[in-house]
């Protein structure tokens, strides 16, 4: 189930979400002067480890990678991410958002085991 496009939609929605949530906690606990800087800082950042460290052959990416990582490594940064997310939106306040995704993500990753096996195979 992990590799349908039904799983791949809404891993990307819980990825934007994550940048999304990323940027907003930034604004909402940096000082003064830094809250744009962590608005735009934070989600790029984010993407570019995302995109950056893949495993090479992941059926739900295109295959490519910059810096090959092991699927297991993989698999920690994608729960750093994502749970970091809901982590941070709670942090920044926005604690009904922060459950909502905390429970989606559980869902997600429930139904997705096919893909977490596959990470831990390669």
């Amino acid at each position: 189930m992990g590799f349908s496009p039904v799983s791949l939609g809404v891993r990307f929605l819980l990825e934007l979400s994550a940048l999304a949530a990323f940027g907003y906690w930034g604004f909402k606990t940096a000082p003064g002067g830094m809250r744009v800087l962590a608005l735009i800082a934070l989600p790029i950042i984010t993407a570019v480890l995302w995109t950056v460290f893949a495993t090479p052959g992941d059926p739900s990416r295109n295959g490519g990678t910059v810096i090959a990582t092991p699927g297991p490594l993989r698999f920690v940064l994608e729960l750093v991410i994502l749970f970091g997310a809901a982590w941070a939106l709670y942090n920044a306040g926005a604690k009904t958002p922060a459950m909502v995704l905390l429970v989606v993500l559980v869902i997600y990753h429930l139904t997705a085991l096919d893909r977490v096996f596959w990470l831990f195979r390669h």
